[in-house]
């Protein structure tokens, strides 16, 4: 099979561990009988520097015509850089913002995985911990109370702001059939979060999400209230495999949930719309301090893209196998600097991705 990728590779460390990240998957495809062909696309500051904005509408189009869109980081030193004397509409996140839109993906993974080789990074005790953890928050992206009405007015002299929480019924089946989904992939178990005591928001979105269960008798689920939730993240991370959220929730949870793993230079996302396509991205910045170093950590790129051939191509033997290829590299002590620890042995950027293509 060959699949057609759009490649955005990004501001500051995203053309180096992008890179990698091709290398490793064309790797894979020798292995496992596929192939890309990929289309390399402007997008953030390196838009900006050529085409004077963030995103064109040549570059929408080139991520429409492609099955899947791999990306690095976007945009650069907010003090230091051009970019950011100009108009907020202007700037390099602009462009994501805006690609997200148009490409209709409404629907973000944020894997939390917690590798045993680096479990010194984590936060919590270690009998928390012990034998690790491994969960998915599926986050609503393009709904709720962030893109609700909202308005600033000075009433009898007092100053007064609302925003509007608004989901309909379609918006909510769609992202939990995508949870639900993503489940049967998994361990079969979803956690729905809300706020059903008290916000009408959270018990539709409770009503929709058992409505959609009843197509899923393998998976199992339950409900739980996000203060809860936030709560047994820290307490017992164990015991979640899907959580699926609506939007405001879901941000303040898979940041929570990412430095639990102490690590975020691990992980990787995906944001996802109604049909297979995806744009997969590592969840950290683009660090210009340390670009074109050779230090920069290319395994949540490397990962997201392992998650592209999960999910967008249902190449799940050669996404486990890129998943296990990574954690042999970790156990056989390897490290780039920002995992660096006693003992081990210090890697760079292409070095890990060489590394990594070994272990395939």
């Amino acid at each position: 099979m060959n699949y057609k990728v759009a490649v955005i590779k990004g501001d500051g460390i995203g053309p180096e561990i992008v890179t990698e990240a091709q290398k490793v998957l064309d790797k894979a495809g020798e292995k496992f009988g596929f192939s890309l062909d990929y289309k390399e696309v402007l997008m953030g500051g390196a838009s900006i520097d050529v085409h004077g904005i963030p995103l064109t509408d040549e570059a929408i189009a080139d991520c429409k015509a492609s099955d899947a869109v791999l990306m690095g980081s976007i945009g650069g030193n907010t003090s230091t850089s051009p970019w950011y004397k100009l108009e907020p509409s202007k700037r390099p996140e602009a462009g994501l913002l805006a690609l997200r839109k148009a490409l209709n993906l409404f629907a973000n993974l944020r894997p939390a995985y917690l590798y045993e080789e680096l479990k010194g990074a984590c936060p919590l005790k270690e009998e928390i911990t012990e034998g690790g953890f491994d969960m998915m928050i599926m986050r609503e992206l393009t709904g709720g109370l962030y893109f609700g009405e909202r308005k600033t007015i000075e009433e009898d002299g007092v100053r007064k702001a609302y925003d509007s929480l608004t989901y309909d019924e379609n918006e909510i089946r769609r992202i939990a059939k995508r949870g639900f989904d993503i489940a049967m992939k998994r361990n079969k178990k979803v956690t729905s979060v809300d706020k059903a005591n008290v916000l009408d928001s959270s018990r539709l979105w409770r009503k929709v999400v058992e409505e959609v269960a009843k197509d899923y008798p393998e998976v199992s689920y339950e409900h739980m209230l996000v203060d809860n939730c936030a709560m047994q993240l820290v307490r017992d991370p164990k015991q979640f495999d899907v959580i699926l959220t609506e939007n405001m929730f879901g941000d303040i949870l898979s940041d929570e949930a990412s430095m639990v793993t102490g690590s975020i230079g691990m992980l990787s996302s995906a944001s996802l719309n109604e049909t297979k396509f995806g744009l997969y991205e590592p969840s950290h910045g683009s660090a210009p301090d340390i670009a074109g170093q050779n230090i920069a950590n290319p395994i949540a790129t490397i990962l997201s893209a392992a998650m592209m051939l999960r999910f967008s191509f249902d190449l799940d033997e050669a996404a486990d196998a890129i998943e296990a290829a990574v954690k042999k590299v970790l156990e056989d002590g390897y490290r780039t600097v920002d995992i660096m620890s006693d003992n081990m042995t210090k890697v760079g950027t292409k070095e890990m991705g060489d590394l990594i293509c070994e272990r395939l």
